[in-house]
């Protein structure tokens, strides 16, 4: 990405080089100390000191119309080595800023930085020069200077607010934001928790990025063995596990890829915070046994997904970024990064723990609730560690140069079918549409119905990327080509599948009320469609949109006053959570009128996701995935309507 439209200036109080992991012991001591903050010189703010002292059943909060923020670095210590994370008010997470809908507020942001700062409102409706992106909707916060943000509240939730600058949001510089309605609440509950996941390392964040530029698998402690081949040769067979290998080589890709940084308990780097607090410190909010209780779920976290339960206690999801969904009762949720979920629990036993464990099984993040402090419940086991199959990314063994028939093995890195994969058939043997290096790739739409065709609006503008201004092929930026991708609308997710929970998926969302947004848009046929194919190269650790990079891309267009169709296409292995600023969206999820709202959109490998986007906000709007080291590899561009 340009720095010079994201300027930053290593920390020099942060070490910058690699970190030597700690002892297990040393790391347990550290998960134990928990985040008490100390005093390290006269520029850390008294309430630093202070912090430690704030119960563990709540967080602090600020309320109001009136904000005064300082962001600042402040000494913690996590895993038992002091470090210097990049704080709001000294407070990790930042103190629960909390709004309500039809005020106007306004935050006074100053920096004790000695580098420029800034904070995005993530999932606010905001005007563009609120919006708090340096480079795309105003110049930064210099060090030692005072932002005025001011706006209008125009929405009620559960939100977020964090850096986006460089990689200050790694250093925990996030914190919670929660919206009162002005209306009477649907979703009335006796108690309100916030529950803010997080990943922390001890590293420079600058020193994980180049170890992922230099080698992306480095923090992949859990690649494929030869005791893992011996097992998938004992349950397919020897020849369909040789296929398979030869088949994951050729990709240059590994069926252990899930997250790009994974925690400590499997040798990496990241600890998983919930509200601030490692595992051992337990956060714990209390209640009273038959009360109604809503757990506000946030990840602000930079790269780690969150598969989250609490074992003996149904949950019913009732808001998805923001915005009142109809109850779903279920026993997990995926939650991606930049998502948030609102979840209401009635807890009858003594004790419940709040289990987030990382979606590549590397560690968790764990709470409790509970009737009284100093009580615990049991901690679950880790899910078994799992891998990525041929199904999951969008083929079958038949679908390979020289190699007929699909390898399938049971929960090893085999074709073996998915039942949550929608309408797609993965059950063919032959899947021509995936291209590989070596391989031509085809026509990059898969559409298979007649789609709008593009419009000027009253200015003059034309929506962009359309479809046929689309033209991939493969290369340095491009590793793969999906010319077939499919919904996966009701997939819960690679390693959910048959865990015997029910788990949410995208098809369970379905508007409660209409929303922010504009009510004559709702059953408007779009009047264009833009293409993005999210695409990358994981041994070059490049990604884009459309094979181009932040620095080679175009802005993408939207026409004012016109509703665009977008399809987005992953042609990666990974999810990528996709990020639009200033604008929700309506993600088609087959439920007309009552699409879901959202802000931040997970795009499973090889799937295809649309949404409608409502142009309605004029100004030039960051649109990136928000998994932050991807976002600084390229997967970054802006939005502009006009």
């Amino acid at each position: 990405m340009d720095k010079t439209r994201f300027p930053y200036t290593p920390n020099p109080l942060l070490p910058s080089g690699p970190v030597a992991g700690p002892s297990r012991r040393r790391f347990l001591q550290g998960l134990a100390a928990g985040t008490a903050l100390t005093a390290l010189a006269p520029w850390v703010p008294r309430s630093a000191r202070a912090a430690a002292s704030v119960g563990r059943h709540r967080l602090p909060e600020l309320s109001g119309t009136e904000f005064d923020l300082s962001i600042e670095p402040t000494r913690v210590n996590v895993t038992g080595a002091p470090r210097i994370a990049t704080l709001v008010n000294g407070l990790m997470p930042g103190p629960i800023l909390r709004w309500r809908e039809g005020d106007t507020v306004t935050l006074r942001v100053t920096n004790r930085l000695r580098r420029p700062t800034s904070i995005h409102w993530h999932g606010m409706l905001v005007p563009t020069g609120m919006d708090g992106v340096p480079g795309v909707s105003f110049a930064g916060i210099a060090p030692g200077e005072t932002f005025v943000y001011r706006f209008p509240v125009r929405q009620s939730g559960t939100f977020w607010y964090h850096s986006h600058t460089r990689f200050q949001e790694q250093t925990l510089l996030s914190g919670p934001l929660v919206v009162a309605p002005r209306e009477p609440d649907p979703n009335a509950a006796d108690r309100d928790y916030v529950i803010f996941l997080t990943d922390w390392t001890d590293e420079d964040p600058e020193a994980v990025y180049r170890h992922l530029k230099s080698s992306p698998g480095y923090y992949n402690y859990e690649k494929l063995t030869v005791g893992d081949f011996i097992h998938e040769a004992s349950v397919q067979g020897l020849a369909a596990a040789l296929r398979d290998r030869y088949a994951w080589a050729r990709m240059r890709m590994s069926p252990r890829d899930i997250s790009d940084v994974s925690g400590r308990m499997t040798g990496g780097t990241y600890t998983y915070l919930a509200n601030g607090q490692p595992p051992a410190a337990n956060w714990t909010g209390l209640f009273r046994r038959g009360e109604r209780v809503r757990l506000r779920f946030i990840n602000g976290s930079s790269m780690t997904y969150f598969d989250v339960r609490i074992p003996g206690l149904k949950m019913s999801v009732i808001a998805a970024d923001g915005s009142n969904i109809e109850p779903v009762t279920i026993d997990e949720f995926r939650i991606a990064v930049a998502e948030t979920y609102d979840v209401i629990v009635t807890p009858i036993d003594d004790a419940y723990t709040i289990f987030a464990q990382a979606m590549d099984r590397s560690g968790y993040a764990r709470a409790t609730l509970a009737v009284r402090q100093g009580l615990a419940a049991a901690v679950p086991p880790m899910d078994p560690v799992f891998s990525r199959t041929m199904t999951d990314m969008g083929m079958s063994m038949g679908g390979l140069p020289g190699m007929a028939g699909s390898a399938k093995m049971d929960g090893a890195a085999g074709g073996e079918k998915k039942p949550g994969m929608q309408r797609g058939d993965m059950g063919s043997t032959d899947m021509p549409g995936m291209s590989m290096p070596g391989m031509r790739s085809g026509s990059s739409n898969p559409r298979q119905h007649v789609l709008p065709h593009a419009r000027p609006n009253a200015s003059g503008q034309i929506a962009y990327p359309q479809p046929q201004d689309v033209h991939l092929e493969l290369g340095p930026e491009v590793a793969r080509l999906d010319k077939d991708p499919i919904e996966r609308l009701d997939s819960p997710g690679d390693g959910l599948e048959n865990n015997g929970r029910r788990v949410l998926v995208y098809a369970d969302l379905v508007r409660l009320e209409r929303g922010p947004q504009n009510a004559e848009f709702i059953t408007r046929d779009p009047d264009a469609e833009v293409l993005l194919h999210l695409t990358g190269n994981m041994e070059r650790y490049i990604f884009g949109f459309n094979g181009l990079t932040y620095e080679e891309s175009q802005p993408v267009r939207f026409p004012y006053g016109q509703r665009i169709l977008v399809t987005l296409i992953n042609d990666t292995m990974m999810e990528h959570p996709i990020h639009l600023h200033g604008m929700f969206t309506e993600l088609e999820n087959h439920k007309g009128k009552l699409r879901p709202l959202k802000h931040t959109v997970s795009v499973q490998p090889a799937e295809k996701l649309q949404y409608y986007v409502n142009a309605t906000e004029l100004g030039r709007w960051a649109y990136h995935c928000h998994l932050l080291y991807h976002m600084e590899a390229g997967m970054f561009t802006t939005a502009v309507v006009a």
